[in-house]
């Protein structure tokens, strides 16, 4: 079900490049009030379609990480606790002038800060949803070294959706990410926030291609059907660089429509998986958005 990796990058991998009105709008916007976004810093395929359909993932906190994961675009080094105590406010200035319904925050990680940014995140969400109270806000958060005072200080912002990747199988943590991670910890802070409010759809993500088999991507399915995740997103990992984790394997359509059916079958309630999927993909969001406004009909 997957092609070598000797093999020449397939079609179903082939994005065009960045462009359009909407595009030049969100990046002239996001460089005046000095904002990062995911969208650039890792590299993401879907920048084209995202931006493009007027939508963008904001990372908060700068784009300095203090963890060093081997698939990560996103550049490593020691922010020396310097925060930017404005973006709060500048990023719900960007969202009301960008007149989104649904919008993804997320950000480096930030071991230099005593709450690893969970205040920071927790201002964001406030400040968004003072100025903007009908928008919808998924956080992509980091696992906060696992400190519970801090998932609850994000979850009591009001968020809508909570969201944090176990990135790949349990087996292989340690070759993908940083030290400081575990899967362990990842799988008790999606637990946590769902045991803190029952009521937050709950979000998380898998890379295909670093070495995994079908079987452990189903218990990983299990692990996170087991503490109430709700949306999972499935996509192929792309190298960023050569001093990145090599890709093992390219998998093809048919795997990751697999990946989906069997995810539908464990309980998950959206289950967006293809070769350029990742983990604020407009599918899963516009699923959620749908789901969330009904309930407040």
């Amino acid at each position: 079900m997957a092609l070598p990796l000797s093999a020449r990058k397939p079609d179903w991998l082939k994005i065009r490049p960045p462009g359009g009105e909407n595009y030049s709008e969100i990046k002239a916007l996001l460089r005046e009030l000095k904002l990062h976004t995911v969208c650039e810093e890792a590299a993401c395929p879907n920048v084209s379609e995202c931006w493009g359909g007027g939508t963008a993932t904001l990372m908060l906190m700068g784009d300095t990480c203090t963890r060093g994961c081997k698939f990560c675009h996103v550049k490593s080094g020691n922010p020396q606790g310097l925060l930017d105590l404005e973006e709060p406010t500048k990023v719900a200035t960007a969202l009301a002038k960008l007149g989104l319904t649904y919008v993804v925050l997320t950000s480096v990680d930030r071991d230099d800060l005593p709450d690893g940014g969970a205040d920071h995140f927790g201002r964001t969400v406030e400040e968004t949803k003072k100025r903007i109270p009908e928008m919808l806000i998924e956080v992509l958060t980091p696992d906060f070294r696992g400190d519970k005072k801090a998932i609850a200080r994000v979850i009591a912002s009001g968020v809508d959706v909570f969201a944090h990747n176990i990135e790949t199988v349990a087996r292989l943590q340690k070759k993908v990410r940083d030290g400081r991670c575990s899967y362990e910890q990842s799988i008790e802070v999606l637990r946590y926030a769902k045991e803190l409010r029952p009521a937050v759809y709950t979000k998380s993500s898998i890379m295909i291609g670093v070495g995994e088999t079908k079987e452990e991507v189903f218990q990983a399915m299990d692990d996170l059907r087991a503490v109430g995740v709700s949306i999972l997103t499935l996509g192929q990992y792309l190298r960023p660089s050569s001093w990145h984790l090599p890709v093992e394997e390219y998998a093809r359509p048919e795997l990751f429509e697999e990946y989906e059916r069997v995810g539908l079958e464990k309980g998950f309630l959206c289950v967006p998986s293809g070769a350029l999927v990742r983990s604020s993909y407009r599918a899963g969001e516009k699923f959620l958005e749908g789901l969330l406004r009904s309930k407040r009909r």
